[in-house]
């Protein structure tokens, strides 16, 4: 495919209410015991957008909300649902987990928002779905890949789904990728630098089992656990240096990632051991890098590549129409949330009731360009995302960034992950 040169990356400045298309006005039916939602006819199906729009990850909330809105347009500009227009409405929580919580119920309580699409990352997930099982709104987590929010019996809620990937099809997919390299170079002492909160912990301790699993040989010699947003990882660096691995897996994200590789850098970190970096694959992510490595092995994330097909380069085209910031992973993962959002609200009809909204969400199959052979599904038995793109690749220094991709086979990801969830108790 034709290569697209990215525009230059800037900060937003952004309303929190944000509009595809002006509502129409309120029809009063003068009927009494009518629906609510039919007495609403004409008015907004308002959306509300908790995510992260400040602060050194702000650029992942802003690809956010404009891959939601693409969706919002499109609908809007079609006629909406039955008439009525779709509003998004978008509150920053600066990734803190009570702003969140609080800022959910305002969505609901005083902007009147029918549905909530949690654009939050994990540390912060986990208190939305907790408030949207107490006020029983339909609910989908986009962006939150702790396993345990939808694979953990205890987590679900049956009103709430998830269109983020799953850490745990992403440690198969690493595992077998990572395993066959360490096979090949040698590779038996491992370290790994994770952010020290659920999303960082679950998915290296994910990783690191399913490299053992399939190379029994690897043992870990380090583990050093930076906080999250954290300025300075000297103290982590020197940690990998002492140890002296030969391959080294980091699950930070983000501007947290930028920052590490940056400084690390500096040590010449990367040129002394095999490199293994989930996240590193989000455009605003590695183009910001100053001295960007050669050869690290970086996981799928949104690339307009992968799957090579015309439909996600044409998303792409239009995502860098609309937007200041690059497409990052959690644009596909909101646009694949508003995707299945509006899928339902036009079987619904229009009513948001959450649990008429969730049965048809369930186990609903939808096109889409981000999916293995152009579909995705979401899972019925636990209302989680499958049969995204999931594989490895290596980093380039320029476009494209990410080569000799390696997809997954899903069979391989579904017998491993049932394994898991047996020993953990999840089934």
């Amino acid at each position: 495919m034709t290569k697209t040169q990215h525009r230059q990356t800037r900060g937003l400045s952004r309303r929190t209410v944000l509009k595809g298309a002006a509502g129409a006005a309120a029809l009063g039916t003068g009927i009494t015991g009518f629906p609510a939602y039919l007495k609403a006819a004409g008015t907004p199906i308002k959306i509300g957008m908790p995510t992260i729009m400040s602060g050194r990850v702000a650029i992942l909330g802003e690809s956010s909300v404009d891959a939601a809105m693409l969706t919002v347009k499109r609908v809007n500009a079609a006629g909406g649902i039955d008439g009525r227009m779709l509003e998004l409405v978008v509150r920053d929580s600066r990734g803190k987990p009570d702003e969140a919580a609080r800022m959910t119920r305002d969505l609901v309580n005083n902007e009147g928002c029918d549905i909530i699409l949690d654009a939050e990352a994990s540390s912060a997930s986990f208190a939305v779905n907790e408030v949207v099982r107490d006020i029983k709104k339909f609910c989908i987590h986009t962006n939150s890949e702790t396993s345990s929010l939808t694979a953990d019996p205890k987590n679900r809620v049956p009103w709430v789904f998830r269109t983020a990937r799953q850490g745990i099809h992403d440690a198969v997919g690493g595992g077998l990728y990572a395993a066959k390299v360490s096979k090949e170079k040698g590779l038996k002492k491992w370290a790994t630098v994770s952010p020290d909160y659920a999303y960082g912990r679950d998915n290296t301790k994910e990783f690191m089992e399913y490299v053992k699993i399939f190379a029994p040989d690897v043992e870990i010699v380090e583990q050093t656990w930076p906080k999250i947003f954290q300025p300075d990882y000297t103290e982590n660096v020197t940690a990998l240096l002492n140890a002296q691995p030969q391959a080294v897996y980091s699950a930070l994200w983000g501007g947290d990632l930028v920052a590490f590789f940056d400084q690390a850098s500096l040590y010449g970190l990367f040129e002394q051991f095999q490199a293994f970096a989930v996240n590193l694959g989000d455009y605003p992510v590695i183009t910001a890098i100053k001295n960007r490595p050669e050869g690290v092995h970086s996981g799928s994330r949104y690339h307009k590549d992968i799957p090579d097909t015309a439909e996600n380069e044409a998303w792409y085209e239009e995502f860098i129409a609309n937007s200041k910031v690059l497409p990052t992973n959690w644009s596909w993962e909101n646009a694949t949330g508003m995707d299945f959002i509006v899928a339902a609200l036009q079987e619904t009809g229009g009513n948001t009731d959450a649990e008429k909204m969730a049965a048809a969400t369930a186990g609903r199959t939808i096109d889409s360009p981000f999916g293995a052979g152009g579909k995705l599904t979401m899972r019925a038995e636990d209302h989680t995302l499958v049969n995204y793109m999931v594989g490895y690749g290596k980093t380039t220094a320029k476009e494209p960034y990410i080569v000799g991709f390696n997809q997954t086979d899903w069979a391989e990801i579904y017998k491993h992950e049932t394994e898991w969830k047996k020993r953990n108790n999840y089934l």
